[in-house]
């Protein structure tokens, strides 16, 4: 068993919370909780001061067989007795490099970007599962360090672990991680038309491709012109990948 210190970076060490900012927190999980009660992904909250979960949904995706109180009692103990080995390791790792990146980050903007990437899980029926993971502070102290982060789990559309990527709100850059030649490199995000993001949103809420067309007062053929445009911009090879990696990397 590991030691869960090593999630914790020595210079995000929060020792106290000021008045000021425990104020800021009054009745934020109200809207978290009803939040996760809309959506299909796993919801939780790390606390960094206390170096733990704060709230875990109740979406099994994440539990691994647990109620989301246990796994909120178990905190970050949950990792070790979950993650496949080898992804355990690229965990710490990550939180080494995010952190190395958020240094760099002006304080006024740290709250605008979110770290994303994938690891394994290993369920309660015995199957490794692939997971995507986003992590977003929610709140930071006076001197920039992160107080509390949401994070958000969701089945990964890629193939293996890593994938590490940072986003910034209202900027059209990817930030991806190279695990081998360790370095960050940037590219522009995938740009959807309205048109397509109008289809991958009708398509999420489950309609056929003729349910489309009528909805949006095209015909099928063009509905399917535009879904193959959607596959070829993002690389997949079905609309359901479509619809998480379009997700996952924020391109709605």
């Amino acid at each position: 068993m590991g030691d869960i210190n090593d999630f914790f970076s020595s210079r995000n060490t929060i020792n106290s919370i000021s008045n000021e900012d425990r104020n800021k927190t009054a009745d934020y999980l109200e809207p978290i909780k009803a939040f996760a009660k809309t959506t299909y992904k796993s919801i939780y909250l790390i606390d960094y001061q206390e170096k733990g979960f704060e709230y875990v949904s109740e979406n099994p995706l994440f539990l691994c067989g647990h109620t989301s109180g246990e796994v909120k009692e178990m905190g970050y103990l949950f990792y070790f007795k979950y993650v496949v080995e080898k992804d355990l390791d690229l965990l710490l790792r990550i939180n080494t490099i995010g952190f190395d990146f958020y240094e760099k980050i002006p304080l006024e903007e740290r709250k605008l970007y979110t770290i994303s990437y994938d690891y394994h899980l290993n369920n309660q029926e015995g199957k490794t599962i692939l997971i995507n993971q986003t992590l977003t502070p929610l709140f930071l102290t006076n001197d920039g360090k992160i107080w509390k982060a949401l994070c958000v789990i969701s089945l990964s559309n890629e193939q293996d672990s890593g994938n590490i990527k940072i986003y910034k709100d209202g900027e059209n850059k990817i930030y991806s991680y190279n695990l081998k030649g360790d370095f960050w490199k940037t590219k522009e995000k995938v740009k959807l038309t309205d048109r397509e993001k109008e289809i991958l949103r009708l398509s999420i809420r489950g309609s056929t491709i003729n349910e489309i067309a009528e909805n949006i007062f095209i015909s099928p053929e063009t509905v399917k012109f535009h879904r193959r445009k959607i596959l070829n911009k993002l690389e997949v090879s079905n609309i359901s990948e479509a619809i998480f990696f379009a997700i996952n990397n924020k391109l709605f």
